[in-house]
């Protein structure tokens, strides 16, 4: 009989969604140290709780987080929440002795990213873990993409090329969700899309952004109020009020090992429903991946003849491939979930193992260093900024 690790979860909308798939999906397909139990589930509205936790496969219900973390069949805390709250319930939960899992970015700020980030270093003394979810990491193709670079195959790294495109609120009546709104979110497309792609260069790289000159716009000054969302969908309700996030940000920077990198962060880019693209130019070749096409890696090897170079297609879903061997044949391809299943797998083997998982606090810590850089270059004219502690 494997040990029993019970599982709160704080918040059940679109990411409450994917992580409870997770946690049903993650024990049924590897062989896991633990065994995950969905215990209980959090959430404001008695009603609202209660339905999502009956939808998605939790046992018990708690109007109030801090009751969640109080229970004894409760090890493992996920806090799917927005990021004005990460700090409050990651730092009581640690303090509680409760491995915790928490959704990107780390928090709303760098100071609140630094307390997390003691919280976690005190956590850890006592054996206790922490990981923040940057799900991305997890796609076969990205963790191969890091194999690769870490092992030569691309040469010195030159240059990253990074893009996370979507087109959701495109609309100027889209209403003000809370993801439009600085005091939940802290920022807007550079947070919740631009902290994707900067952990996922700075990942399969292994390198740092070192310092940003950046621009950033709201195209979009003023919104209808919301009258409820979920996920990424909104009703609108009466009156309007301030966007007072940025709906897109462009900036360029520098690597830590000397090569350059730009990046774009939009929701305004109409078509495009969720790209995030990056491709990795080295001295002996280079790789590109699109989630848009999430199984697929493509490889340029620089060191063959002209005529028999370019880029080619490696589909990657062997079983010798990152994660892929525990799910289908050879060819059926993975998808949007499959990533944050990968994420809890990795999760619950560091608990058990006692190790520090990765991407840990102090990692989601620096993305959020390299967020507030970006944001203090725009506001002085896109002057370059050194990131913090680079």
């Amino acid at each position: 009989m494997r040990p029993v690790a019970g599982v709160g979860m704080v918040g059940y909308a679109f990411m409450g969604r994917t992580h409870s798939q997770a946690w049903r999906s993650v024990d049924a397909f590897f062989d896991l140290p633990l065994k995950p139990a969905m215990v209980a589930l959090a959430g404001r509205s008695a009603e609202a709780t209660a339905q999502a936790a009956e939808k998605l496969g939790w046992a018990h219900v708690e109007t109030d987080w801090k009751r969640l973390i109080a229970r004894d069949d409760v090890q493992i805390v996920d806090i799917c929440t927005p990021g004005d709250s990460h700090a409050e319930i990651a730092i009581a939960a640690l303090e509680a002795g409760k491995h915790v899992i928490c959704e990107k970015p780390l928090a709303n700020t760098v100071a609140e990213a630094e307390a997390m980030v003691a919280a976690a270093r005190a956590a850890a003394e006592r054996g206790v873990v922490a990981m923040v979810a940057f799900n991305y990491r997890r796609v076969p193709a990205v963790a191969l993409a890091r194999q690769w670079v870490a092992e030569g195959r691309i040469g010195t790294v030159r240059h990253v090329r990074a893009v996370y495109l979507q087109d959701w609120i495109v609309d100027p009546e889209f209403p003000l969700v809370w993801r439009l709104q600085k005091d939940k979110a802290g920022s807007g497309s550079l947070g919740d899309i631009g902290a994707h792609i900067i952990d996922t260069a700075e990942f399969i790289t292994g390198e740092r952004l070192t310092g940003v000159s950046a621009i950033t716009e709201t195209f979009v000054k003023e919104r209808p109020l919301a009258a409820g969302s979920a996920g990424l969908s909104a009703g609108g309700g009466e009156g309007r009020g301030e966007v007072t996030v940025d709906d897109a940000a462009l900036f360029i920077g520098r690597l830590s090992g000397g090569g350059l990198a730009s990046f774009e962060a939009t929701r305004f880019a109409s078509g495009r429903k969720n790209a995030l693209r990056i491709e990795i130019n080295g001295s002996l070749g280079s790789l590109s991946f699109d989630f848009e096409a999430m199984n697929e890696l493509w490889f340029h090897d620089h060191t063959l003849p002209a005529e028999d170079s370019g880029f080619r297609r490696v589909l990657v879903t062997e079983s010798g491939h990152p994660y892929a061997g525990a799910w289908w044949p050879p060819g059926h391809g993975l998808g949007y979930e499959h990533g944050f299943t990968h994420e809890v797998k990795d999760f619950i083997e560091a608990i058990a193992a006692g190790t520090a998982p990765a991407p840990s606090f102090e990692d989601g810590l620096r993305v959020q260093r390299v967020l507030a850089a970006v944001e203090q270059s725009a506001a002085e004219a896109s002057r370059f900024t050194t990131v913090e502690g680079s």
